[in-house]
């Protein structure tokens, strides 16, 4: 990204200096479909950003312009029944809704966007679009906001204007993001502890290129049979709000009565939360192997009992695990196609790429796109 350039572009179109912010998208590395069962993820900021140029108006209008789209929107601030479009400008226009129904009363402004972060691949694009547009716009106005705040402000504009159920996760990460770190989060209280990436890994992000139709009838099929084995457990267990409450042993005890099905469900998100502090434990002293072997047996899980791989991403992830450098490999994200993250020594990544891009054109007859990162610094202005 040029920020001389994009700055140039903004007072071509608008006459005015802008304040200029960025927020990256992001990958995780294990902790998959605990989110919403009150669990733990561990996702990184990738070194892919959405970035935001914005100067102040003079009255209450929106003006945003989309470099990706090539097209320009504006809104009233003042609109007392603002509604989604289904256009990507619900993303930036939610932000601003949801930021003045919290008491942070915005001025008007103008707003450029461009983004690096892929879309559609799984990275969340989305939200490093929310959380840019807020710091900008937060900005432009002169007010402040809690960094933890404003992860909780970008998830209502998803949830409540744009319409997508998502968890904290993904804002979150783009927010609190810190370079050459994962970030362990608590899905329920959001506390949060940040662990290091030796210099000597690279994350590899390989997109299968495929999608399947099914994807989100069989994630709300997946929070309800997670749901559905709470209510479950919580007559013998009355402590038991969410499965992240849930130890194997008492899966193991007191399960018995469960759908096979929704006992399987149980059983990824149950264990899943048990590998992340193992994962956890694994970054603080550094042994990237271990960390490797919990990312295996994080897949494995994912395909078996939570049953959401698809033969894409097993065929990526076992190339991956044929590749030299290679610590672990998995899928990552809702499933059902989308991406594989990969933890690979940095004087391998381009034999891997080779390995793996040769191996799943072979298999499949399609190219995946591979990204290569280090994890990356969250949300912020950009000065220079």
């Amino acid at each position: 990204m040029n920020t001389s350039e994009f700055r140039t572009k903004f007072r071509q179109r608008f006459g005015a200096d802008p304040m200029v912010f960025r927020a990256p998208g992001r990958v995780n590395l294990i902790g998959e479909h605990t989110d919403y069962n009150d669990g733990f993820v561990m996702p990184s900021a990738i070194d892919m950003y959405t970035w935001v140029a914005v100067s102040a108006r003079a009255d209450r209008r929106l003006v945003i312009f989309s470099d990706n789209y090539a097209e320009q929107v504006e809104f009233d601030l003042n609109d007392s029944k603002p509604a989604p479009r289904r256009h990507w400008s619900d993303y930036p226009r939610g932000v601003a809704v949801i930021l003045d129904k919290a008491g942070h009363r915005l001025k008007g402004a103008n707003l450029a966007i461009q983004g690096e972060v892929p879309l559609g691949s799984g990275l969340s694009s989305s939200a490093a679009i929310e959380v840019a547009t807020a710091l900008a716009l937060l900005g432009a106005s002169g007010l402040e906001v809690g960094r933890v705040e404003l992860a909780k402000l970008c998830q209502r504009a998803e949830n409540e204007f744009v319409g997508m159920r998502c968890g904290i996760m993904d804002q979150f990460i783009s927010v609190c993001g810190h370079a050459d770190h994962a970030l362990m989060l608590d899905c329920r209280s959001l506390e949060y502890r940040l662990l290091p990436l030796p210099p000597e890994v690279r994350l590899v992000i390989c997109n299968t290129m495929v999608k399947h139709e099914l994807a989100s009838g069989e994630y709300n099929k997946r929070r309800a049979d997670c749901e559905a084995a709470v209510r479950h457990l919580a007559k013998s267990l009355p402590k038991v709000r969410a499965l992240r409450d849930v130890t194997l042993q008492e899966l193991e005890q007191h399960g018995r009565g469960l759908d096979p099905t929704v006992l399987r469900r149980a059983r990824h998100v149950v264990s899943e939360d048990e590998r992340m502090e193992e994962a956890a434990q694994a970054l603080t002293s550094g042994d990237l192997k271990a960390f490797g072997k919990l990312m295996e047996q994080s897949h494995l899980s994912l395909r078996d009992d939570y049953q959401v791989s698809c033969k894409e991403l097993d065929i990526m992830v076992d190339l991956a695990r044929t590749a030299e450098g290679t610590y672990g490999a998995r899928m990552t994200g809702g499933g059902f196609g989308g991406c594989t993250i990969n933890l690979v020594r940095a004087d391998q990544v381009e034999p891997f790429k080779q390995v793996v891009a040769h191996g799943y054109q072979q298999a499949t007859g399609l190219m995946p796109q591979i990204f290569v990162s280090t994890a990356a610094e969250g949300a912020g202005q950009v000065k220079d």
